[in-house]
């Protein structure tokens, strides 16, 4: 849709140069711009809001998601110098900012297979929750208790405000610190099912998650895998799990979450523990 819109702004050349794909968060729209065509994003940010009729603002992301909060920085190109809005998805309401917070709407599918996995009466730790998006989807669906964890004081008020926004089966707590003292101060061994959400850190963070859970528990475990090819990921990622875990360990099974790169992909591990 980006490059038709682009159709008489830009020369085929640079259209071509142009990335197809933009994220659209309730009304904002945020996109990538290759460093080639930075001299025309104002333009391009106005064609796209005058062309997406639900957009309100847009903005050019200009730094990579970084940091303990895991954010970015994020240029507007047009409309409203808003960063807050309201976003649906799975008949949830969230409220999301999308500078002070992490999210994105392209985990839309992993939320719905996680929280379809999830039986009732289970205590989830979700480890670095975020505005809650995982967790009340879960709660949403099934009568289980997740908590919360997220370091990012903005993001622990937007799961707040988010849990009262919806209708839950179950029952979400937001809890605003380091996952890591959190399970130590108090769930230890709490959980039935553990969310590793931070595939670039997952490895630092698993013996966390390992005295999270209880002596028999799964653990969704998500990492970066580089892959010549896209069916390598299922049998590399399973194999990577088993070479950094130090308890008994039984892979429910393992896919690809999404390409974050040429032959680089955010892969998640499903792992029945016993300990």
């Amino acid at each position: 849709m980006l490059k038709q819109a682009m159709i008489g702004i830009l020369t085929e050349v640079e259209a071509d140069e142009l990335y197809g794909a933009f994220d659209q968060i309730g009304n904002i729209i945020i996109l990538r711009i290759p460093d080639s065509l930075l001299h025309k994003r104002k333009i391009i940010g106005e064609v796209l809001l005058d062309k997406v009729k639900t957009a309100r603002s847009v903005y050019c992301q200009s730094s990579p998601v970084e940091g303990d909060f895991r954010i970015r920085k994020l240029e507007l190109l047009a409309g409203e110098d808003k960063t807050e809005t309201e976003y649906k998805e799975h008949g949830c309401r969230f409220k999301v900012d999308v500078e002070k917070t992490f999210f994105s709407p392209r985990l839309s599918t992993e939320r719905d297979r996680i929280a379809g996995l999830i039986k009732e009466g289970e205590t989830i730790i979700n480890m670095f929750g975020g505005v809650g998006m995982f967790s009340i989807v879960a709660a949403k669906k099934k009568k289980c208790h997740v908590y919360n964890i997220d370091i990012n004081p903005d993001a622990e008020r937007l799961c707040s405000e988010n849990i009262l926004l919806n209708k839950l089966k179950g029952t979400v707590e937001s809890i605003e610190g380091d996952a890591t003292k959190v399970i130590e101060e108090r769930l230890l061994e709490a959980g039935d099912r553990v969310l590793m959400l931070l595939p670039e850190r997952s490895d630092e963070f698993l013996d966390s998650a390992i005295k999270g859970a209880k002596k028999k528990a799964i653990i969704h475990y998500y990492c970066h895998i580089h892959a010549e090819k896209k069916d390598q990921v299922a049998l590399l990622a399973p194999q990577y799990f088993l070479s950094v875990v130090n308890v008994k360990s039984e892979i429910l099974g393992a896919k690809i979450v999404r390409p974050v790169g040429p032959r680089f992909y955010q892969a998640v591990v499903d792992a029945a523990i016993s300990k």
